[in-house]
């Protein structure tokens, strides 16, 4: 069990610029919003590309037995962003990945398919039926969805072993459905009446679902949510406009006026361990996309779309720990990260072991020294093979995902802290994630040598004097936590709309 005793310690005195400089390097490793357009391909690619990834032993009551995964898709949603919105690729395939043996290949993938269908509705116009240009005809609530031009809808399939074809085992709702609803974005209060008459919208398309060979039912829903992700994003471009050692609420959250697309499962605990010889499961998801896509000379008419895609499937966005491919992986391999699976992550362990942010702040101010316990042991468990006791599976395999202790009972809304198992809550930020926990406190704290300074430091193969900053308080102001989400499944909350009435 790790605990935390960097408050009671003696605070490192050290410059402000110092302490800057670590926010500012982290700053450059990428848009610095969890993984929010972190690579050069996926960057042009927004309705692939993962952004957050959350895992965590559901905390809503009643609900014990049960994990939630939740993986965000679709970065920076401005609720505004008509007339079309935020749909998802109906020619990508949407995954997230379980494993429980601990060798980073995925045991257990959980699939969704989209499809997005035009309803062609038109007006009579001087006697002529003329198509409109808007995705809704007219108000749209719980129940009734006839003024809608397009419908989202999705398909679920689970699929097992790391050798998988297109088959799968088709994960069905009530009434045996094979095919599920996505609500429409939050156009705005006029669409949908209110924001709980939206609220109501989306809840009606949170479905129970029997997943072949797991037993006990589980939920799932595919929706727009109001962002979930915290970051003092413009100050930090600012060269470092803030306060690095100030209150770690001491600046406005960036994000706060955009919206996110989410895609969460909770499933039966028992489904995600296997044989139960290991109650530590690890997870990441993935979007992919067809090998070859062209532009049609002659897009057509309704659902036909200017777009062809053809051949295999290549893997353009992963992410598992959040974080790491901003500023951990170097500008070259970002896009080679993306297409790469856990059990190949021995090709990025220099990026760990020998990471370049320590020193790049070093570079910059000489005085403040860099961890110089090599390898980065410290960082190796953070972010490859998870703390032995805490959330190590049984067979490890350097890799990078996020890893959970399905056995460690969840801290109940309203008593979590937001720095997890730094803070001693173990049922945290890194023992999974949980939307409350402030992961760029945290990951900001371990890159500089917190882990040297608490419990028994040899532990992680260094000590307090290996890691001269490694007390210093950092973090970027824009501090988040449970009181800001729900406390049932989803959890993350409905979403901004475009436009109140």
């Amino acid at each position: 069990m790790l605990t935390s005793r960097f408050k009671d310690r003696p605070v490192y005195v050290a410059s402000r610029q110092v302490l800057g400089a670590a926010l500012l390097l982290c700053a450059m490793g990428g848009t610095y919003a969890s993984s929010h357009r972190e690579a050069p391909l996926i960057a042009t690619m927004p309705k692939v590309d993962g952004t957050d990834f959350y895992m965590f032993n559901s905390y809503e009551p009643n609900r014990r037995g049960y994990v939630t995964l939740i993986a965000n898709y679709s970065p920076l949603e401005d609720a505004y962003g008509g007339p079309n919105y935020f749909a998802l690729d109906p020619d990508a395939l949407y995954e997230i990945h379980i494993d429980n043996v601990g060798d980073g290949r995925e045991h257990l993938t959980f699939r969704f398919r989209f499809k997005n269908t035009v309803d062609n509705k038109a007006l009579n116009v001087g006697g002529k039926q003329v198509a409109i240009p808007l995705v809704q005809a007219g108000p749209v609530s719980v129940g009734d969805s006839s003024n809608l031009n397009v419908n989202e809808t999705y398909t679920l399939k689970v699929l097992r072993g790391t050798d998988h074809d297109e088959s799968g085992e088709v994960v069905t709702g009530p009434g045996g459905i094979t095919t599920f609803t996505k609500p429409t974005d939050f156009i705005g209060t006029k669409t949908f009446g209110s924001v709980s008459g939206y609220a109501s919208y989306a809840r009606q398309y949170v479905y129970t679902i029997n997943i072949p060979g797991c037993g006990a039912p589980g939920r799932v829903f595919v929706g727009q949510r109001k962002e979930s992700f915290a970051v003092a994003l413009g100050k930090t471009f600012d060269l470092l406009n803030l306060n690095p050692l100030g209150p770690r609420n001491g600046n406005q959250n960036d994000l706060a006026d955009k919206n996110i697309t989410s895609i969460a499962l909770e499933l039966p605990t028992h489904c995600l361990t296997g044989d139960h010889r290991n109650p530590v499961i690890g997870g990441w998801t993935t979007s992919s996309i067809r090998h070859e896509r062209l532009l049609a000379l002659n897009p057509g008419s309704v659902n036909h779309t200017p777009e062809t895609s053809a051949g295999g499937w290549t893997q353009v966005s992963r992410l598992g720990m959040p974080l790491v491919n901003e500023l951990v992986i170097g500008l070259k391999d970002k896009d080679k990260f993306n297409n790469s699976k856990p059990a190949n992550d021995g090709q990025f362990a220099d990026y760990v072991t020998n990471p370049t942010l320590p020193a790049l702040i070093e570079s910059l101010f000489p005085e403040a020294k860099a961890p110089t316990n090599f390898p980065r042991l410290d960082l190796v468990f953070t972010f490859l093979t998870g703390f032995q006791g805490l959330n190590q599976l049984r067979t490890v395999t350097p890799s990078e995902m996020l890893r959970l202790n399905t056995s460690i009972p969840p801290t109940p809304k309203g008593s979590q802290n937001n720095l997890g198992v730094l803070a001693g809550d173990n049922a945290g930020f890194p023992n999974g994630r949980r939307p409350g926990d402030d992961v760029v406190t945290a990951s900001l704290r371990v890159v500089i040598g917190v882990l040297c300074t608490v419990n028994n430091p040899r532990i992680f193969g260094c000590s307090p004097s290996d890691a001269p900053a490694g007390a210093a308080p950092l973090t970027d102001g824009a501090a988040i936590n449970d009181g800001v989400f729900d406390n049932a499944f989803p959890y993350l909350t409905t979403p901004i709309p475009g436009a109140i009435n």
